[in-house]
């Protein structure tokens, strides 16, 4: 039966914010004779948008493959197992033992050893479990907000990338924004979860989630969201019997990748130097990979069998996603491209000011959860011109400390086609204003001229 105009939900936050986007851009630009560029980004995003979602297949397949080795292996159930008292407070709405519990744990980890190209995959996967439990179609759940919030937010252990670019451009201290990157995800982090736990509560209270009931449930699909929630997944064709064999060449796994560790410590002359130059940059991937391929082996995982079953999943998520990248891509290139950006950076400049947030760093705190690409693009501009500047600091430590919020967003929400995102987004940006808030506040405290 149709439902009345009075019972569809409103329009999401993200359908406004893409919106406005368009809107101001074409309006903007008509006004400044920027029409120009803004046709010309509307093409541009659209096929760089499919170029991202393409080069995210690959990533995509091998680390969703990587991470059935770890799943068949039983690594999720493990983790869930040991963080059980944390994850059960955060995500009471999730089973203690179901598959995405897991999944969120290695994202949330991957996340804090700045391992982005594994981090997505994980919490892509994580999205797509939480789904299997969410008997809303299109509607994001507490614990979905909420995991986005801790995403946007998250914990950075080691900026690996930023350090990394202020390391290639010959600066004196490259690893000088560790700590007070890590300070301001500890304050975004804080923020984020907090309100994403109190807009969660508040939201159960007025009877939110009851009110999306009527018209967007199916009773077929609610029934078999149940089934596969307590329906254990079955990977007993990925296992074999895993002999004292099979766990000594785990074992050896590990101790040659160590005693390359201690060659490599040994070559550059001091753990310190090798940790900086080396490890952090170039080895803690492949170690990484190594560890769950060896944990693989010793589980008696048949670990090619693995890959290339979890790559399948990793190849759909990838082309799912392209709708959502093109739609948000689009919007963000076109507003840019009118000029409008730079319109709010030269009106919030006076303000700004106040917080020690110079002019020239101004841009990137507004781009930096629209685009990752142009917020590390002026970042690497402004730490080539001087790596060792308090702007290049400032840059490098909001870079850090903050994240692409609407292309996470885009992304985990698209992968299980998620449109109404409920205070995902509020919670996320409110992370990510706190993080470039802090960065500003904690700079000067610890850059060194």
């Amino acid at each position: 039966m149709t439902q009345s105009n009075s019972s569809s939900p409103k329009p999401s936050a993200i359908n406004l914010v893409f919106v406005a986007f368009i809107a101001v851009a074409i309006l903007f630009a008509a006004y400044t004779n920027n029409m120009e560029a803004v046709t010309k980004a509307s093409f541009e995003s659209a096929k760089a948008a499919v170029s991202l979602a393409i080069n995210l297949i690959g990533v995509m397949a091998l680390w969703l493959g990587l991470v059935r080795i770890l799943e068949a292996g039983g690594l999720m159930y493990t983790l869930a197992k040991y963080l059980q008292p944390l994850m059960i407070r955060l995500f009471p709405d999730v089973p203690p033992t179901h598959p995405a519990m897991g999944t969120m744990i290695l994202n949330i980890s991957a996340n804090m050893l700045g391992l982005g190209n594994a981090a997505t995959p994980f919490g892509i996967k994580a999205m797509v479990e939480l789904n299997k439990i969410n008997p809303f179609k299109g509607t994001a759940t507490n614990a979905m907000c909420l995991f986005l919030a801790i995403n946007t937010s998250s914990v950075a252990l080691f900026p690996l990338g930023v350090i990394g670019i202020r390391a290639a451009a010959n600066s004196n201290d490259p690893a000088g924004i560790w700590l007070p990157t890590l300070l301001a995800t500890l304050c975004s982090t804080v923020v984020g979860v907090s309100v994403a736990l109190w807009l969660g509560k508040r939201s159960k209270k007025s009877g939110e989630i009851e009110s999306l009931k009527p018209g967007l449930i199916d009773d077929n699909d609610n029934l078999a969201a149940e089934n596969e929630v307590f329906a254990e997944p079955d990977y007993s064709h990925l296992l074999y019997p895993a002999g004292k064999a099979s766990q000594l060449i785990a074992w050896l796994f590990m101790l040659g990748f160590i005693g390359s560790w201690i060659y490599g410590v040994n070559k550059v002359g001091n753990v310190g130097g090798f940790f900086n130059q080396d490890f952090l940059s170039h080895w803690l991937m492949p170690a990484l990979m190594l560890s769950i391929i060896a944990y693989g082996v010793g589980r008696g995982v048949k670990i090619y069998e693995a890959v290339t079953e979890g790559a399948k999943q990793g190849f759909d998520i990838a082309i799912r996603i392209i709708p959502f990248l093109v739609a948000i891509l689009v919007a963000i290139g076109m507003f840019r491209a009118s000029g409008a950006m730079d319109a709010i950076a030269n009106v919030l400049n006076p303000i700004t000011s106040l917080i020690q947030l110079p002019a020239e760093v101004l841009p990137m705190a507004l781009i930096r959860p629209l685009s990752g690409g142009g917020a590390l693009g002026i970042m690497s501009e402004l730490i080539e011109k001087a790596p060792d500047s308090y702007s290049a600091f400032v840059a490098s430590t909001m870079m850090g400390s903050t994240e692409t919020t609407f292309y996470v967003l885009a992304v985990y929400f698209g992968a299980v086609g998620i449109t109404r995102i409920r205070h995902a987004l509020i919670a996320a940006l409110l992370a990510d204003a706190t993080g470039l808030i802090a960065a500003c506040f904690l700079s000067p405290i610890f850059w060194t001229n």
